[in-house]
């Protein structure tokens, strides 16, 4: 079941089915498929302490977050747009030059007529395309990033940006994971 305004049968294969750098991380878990989903947009700053931590590093303190704020929400602030919703699968999408410190204002998809659509038609060179997704079945709960680049100057430099901040990524996703099955293994949605 689709939630209201959100194109519930896209997913993030639809998205983005190439891309030039992907990671994927799995926890299994006994939490129900539907707690799960739930979950996953619930989760807190203060229940991924890591990634607060990172993520102020990483925006050298432009992302004002609260600890009991959902991580789903504020990331809207670095501008990423909840693209699809169902009943297993939650996308969220962005465009921009994570590799510059002033990367400029990035095309909004939050806005566009058809943000799902407009995300995947566009190929503007010097953007980066990124789309993550958290998935949930019977018994386990992944999410997957893939970043495509539009042009190869913007594939060199994020290149490099992904050699420095990929081990953190991975971090912070696993532990992402973790706070969503345990907010869901303890009913907490």
């Amino acid at each position: 079941m689709c939630r209201p305004g959100i194109v519930g049968d896209v997913t993030l294969d639809q998205l983005l089915p190439e891309w030039h750098f992907r990671e994927r991380h799995r926890r299994l878990t006994n939490a129900p498929v539907s707690a799960l989903m739930t979950a996953a947009e619930q989760v807190t700053w203060s229940e991924v302490p890591v990634m607060g931590v990172l993520m102020g590093i990483r925006s050298a303190g432009r992302l004002r977050r609260a600890r009991d704020h959902r991580i789903v929400d504020d990331m809207a602030a670095a501008g990423f747009t909840v693209l699809a919703r169902s009943d297993y699968e939650l996308v969220l999408a962005a465009l921009g030059r994570p590799w510059a410190a002033r990367a400029g204002q990035p095309p909004q998809l939050r806005g566009q007529a058809d943000p799902a659509g407009f995300f995947a038609a566009f190929t503007a060179p010097g953007w980066a395309k990124m789309a993550m997704n958290f998935r949930a079945s019977e018994g386990e709960l992944t999410t997957e990033t893939r970043v495509l680049l539009t042009d190869q100057k913007s594939f060199r430099a994020f290149r490099r940006y992904w050699l420095l901040i990929r081990p953190f990524s991975g971090l912070i996703r696993r532990q992402w994971l973790v706070a969503v099955a345990r907010r869901a293994s303890r009913g907490a949605v």
